[in-house]
């Protein structure tokens, strides 16, 4: 069962397992919160830009014809969200009219995007950065892979 001291992972009664103390629990769950947020504000805070391939097709599987594109948008933006951890995603008309182009129902299998972590100018926005999500046009999607892209010098 969870309780022998085969599996320390696991949380356990104190009156249940022998060898774990209150204090042992306490420790590592502190340990696990702070690395989570750590995580999270390393990820966050520098601006960068990066080549992802957003498969369309699995996450569209089952949808109304009717809302595909739509929703196409809105995976899109999740994707984003996941990706630069940023609540605030903007898609660029250009994406937006490569998603719509075949209609409604139609909606690409795969689609090649930029995501850019950008410094928000709006001062009482609530996010200091925002993701800008661009499409880029591939002649064929064999051996791509995410890949960082170096600053071109557009932003600031």
């Amino acid at each position: 069962g969870w309780c022998t001291p085969e599996s320390p992972g696991r949380s356990a009664p104190s009156s249940c397992h022998p060898f774990q103390t209150h204090r042992d629990s306490q420790d590592y769950q502190t340990h696990v919160v702070k690395m989570g947020k750590g995580d999270k504000k390393r990820g966050q805070s520098d601006l960068v830009t990066r080549e992802y391939t957003i498969h369309l097709h699995k996450l569209l599987h089952g949808q109304t014809f009717k809302k595909r594109a739509p929703r196409a948008i809105r995976e899109v933006k999740k994707f984003a969200t996941k990706a630069m951890f940023t609540k605030d995603v903007r898609v660029d008309t250009k994406l937006n009219k490569a998603l719509w182009a075949t209609g409604v129902r139609n909606v690409p299998k795969r689609i090649r995007v930029r995501l850019s972590r950008k410094r928000n100018d709006d001062e009482e926005a609530e996010e200091k950065l925002y993701t800008l999500v661009e499409h880029v046009p591939v002649a064929s999607f064999k051996e791509l892979e995410t890949k960082v892209v170096e600053d071109m010098g557009d932003d600031e």
